[in-house]
């Protein structure tokens, strides 16, 4: 008599593609996270801009914190053959944007992110967790 294996069923998973952008975006959020800078956020932006697709807000205590977080994305995703678009604000340090076309980083420090308030800005925008 042969024995019959009884096949387990598997739990159902609920997949979802997942964009390359917000692969991107999750991937800098980590990454300024890294560099311990505090409040990050991605903004999910498609459907709402042509612009970008996701943003990624960050604060950092101090300008040595965020010339350090900016450069640190920049390397590291440059070891992905990712490279940005256009950087700016390396030079103030007080509000640093790293553009990569389809995620667009922002590092604040506290008083920048306060007066441009970006998330209020684009308060329609879902956020990712």
């Amino acid at each position: 008599m042969e024995s019959v294996k009884k096949k387990k069923k598997s739990p159902a998973v609920d997949v979802r593609e997942v964009d390359p952008g917000e692969l991107l975006a999750r991937r800098c959020a980590e990454l300024v996270g890294e560099k311990k800078c505090e409040e990050i956020k991605i903004l999910d932006l498609r459907g709402i801009t042509s612009v970008t697709d996701f943003f990624v807000i960050a604060t950092a205590d101090n300008e040595r914190q965020s010339k350090a977080s900016a450069e640190h994305i920049i390397e590291e995703l440059k070891k992905d053959g990712e490279r940005p678009l256009h950087v700016e604000g390396l030079d103030t340090m007080h509000w640093i944007l790293l553009d990569y076309v389809n995620v667009v980083v922002h590092v604040f420090l506290p008083d920048e992110r306060r007066f441009y308030d970006l998330e209020s800005l684009w308060s329609d925008a879902p956020q990712i967790s």
